[in-house]
């Protein structure tokens, strides 16, 4: 028996059953839906992709997984060398894991031992309320959400701090000389209510790093390859460390990497095999990864897919922007984003089904009805997402 993620078995709907999918369509026995959250907003290119399928395919033939523990290999290579010099600044170190959260792992075991490895003792993490960095253990830690983690309430070390730069400035007078670094989910608070915040906490928690010799780690699983509008939140403030996941592939496959620069790289780096960073995911860098990586990068460049988003945020400010309803809290629009937050949960209850009756797959979570559809997704269908969104609220 399958057992369904963030679900309680005993009263939950049987799961729609998908037998095809192609561009922005699911084949379901509901019939042909719109898939408007991409797959847990990982599908950027769209379901079925020749490019896509053509990279997987010529690797597959080769060989499709080798372990990175005394073997490397080509699409391993050439991948942290394109992230390399794609990424800003000297983020050039790449730490390949096989999911979002083991990368969140990685990044806060460079941070912790970096500063052991220098003779530190700086053990806390600076965190924000309402930031979800996955479902392993110490990303649990650093998160702040009790949907998800009210049975893990251990907190010991990490502070959390609201998005505001006079919190921000508190807590490092307070704290600075303890804290090993400070983790953010940059600009868009994904799983923990699509939240929105401004660059300027992001550029004053980069000086207030800098000014206390504090590790900067950004979490941009969600927000990384356009999600909020720019390449990477990283290209307007840049950390010392980032984790990117979810699109890294276009969907195709797990796989994550956190990339340091060269100060925490070199940190690990001498004679001494206790200066190592003790830690190594079966399936990292794996070949057919890295092969659809590479092609899904080649495909977010050559297409100008930072036109794509840029019109998927015009056309959603101007379909969401006048919608007004007493269950409504706010509406927020980011990039590829947009977000209906309602004031009780159970406004939404029913939507699922709501959707699926009008040809739109959608899965609200908490209090917030989403899109997050697929880069390459047409203006009539991205419309039409986005009235069934509409026509919810507008229904009596």
């Amino acid at each position: 028996m399958i057992w369904y993620p963030y679900a309680q078995m005993k009263t939950l709907s049987p799961p729609l059953k998908v037998n095809g999918a192609e561009g922005v369509y699911l084949y379901t026995e509901r019939g042909k839906l719109i898939d408007s959250v991409s797959s847990w907003w990982s599908v950027i290119h769209g379901y079925n992709h020749p490019a896509l399928n053509a990279a997987i395919e010529r690797q597959v033939k080769n060989f499709a997984h080798v372990m990175l523990g005394g073997l490397t290999h080509e699409p391993v290579e050439k991948l942290s060398d394109k992230l390399a010099s794609w990424l800003p600044k000297d983020l050039d170190y790449c730490f390949f894991s096989d999911s979002g959260s083991v990368a969140v792992e990685v990044a806060l075991k460079m941070a912790l031992q970096f500063n052991v490895n220098r003779g530190s003792s700086r053990k806390k993490i600076l965190a924000l309320k309402n930031s979800y960095h996955g479902d392993t253990f110490k990303a649990m830690e650093v998160g702040d959400d009790e949907d998800y983690h009210f049975a893990f309430p251990n907190k010991q070390g990490v502070i959390h701090i609201p998005t505001q730069v006079e919190a921000l400035a508190e807590a490092f007078e307070k704290h600075g000389k303890e804290l090993s670094c400070m983790i953010a989910e940059p600009l868009l608070q994904g799983a923990g209510g699509m939240k929105t915040y401004g660059a300027e906490f992001l550029r004053s928690a980069r000086e207030l790093c800098d000014r206390y010799d504090v590790l900067l780690i950004f979490d941009e699983v969600a927000t990384g390859f356009g999600r909020t509008g720019n390449r990477f939140v990283s290209d307007l403030v840049c950390p010392d460390i980032l984790v990117l996941g979810k699109a890294l592939t276009g969907g195709y496959i797990g796989h994550s990497v956190t990339v340091a620069n060269k100060r925490v790289y070199d940190g690990f780096y001498g004679d001494d095999d206790r200066l190592a960073l003790m830690h190594g995911p079966t399936f990292m860098g794996n070949a057919l990864a890295c092969s659809v990586a590479l092609e899904s990068i080649r495909l977010f460049e050559e297409e100008n897919y930072l036109r794509k988003i840029s019109r998927i945020e015009r056309i959603s400010k101007e379909e969401l922007g006048g919608l007004r309803d007493e269950r409504i809290k706010e509406v927020r629009v980011l990039g590829g984003i947009a977000c209906i937050e309602v004031t009780d949960g159970k406004t939404l209850v029913g939507f699922n089904d709501f959707a699926a009756e009008r040809g739109v797959f959608n899965r609200p979570f908490g209090t917030c009805l989403y899109s997050a559809v697929p880069y390459i997704i047409k203006d009539d269908e991205l419309r039409r997402v986005l009235s069934v969104m509409k026509e919810w609220f507008n229904r009596r």
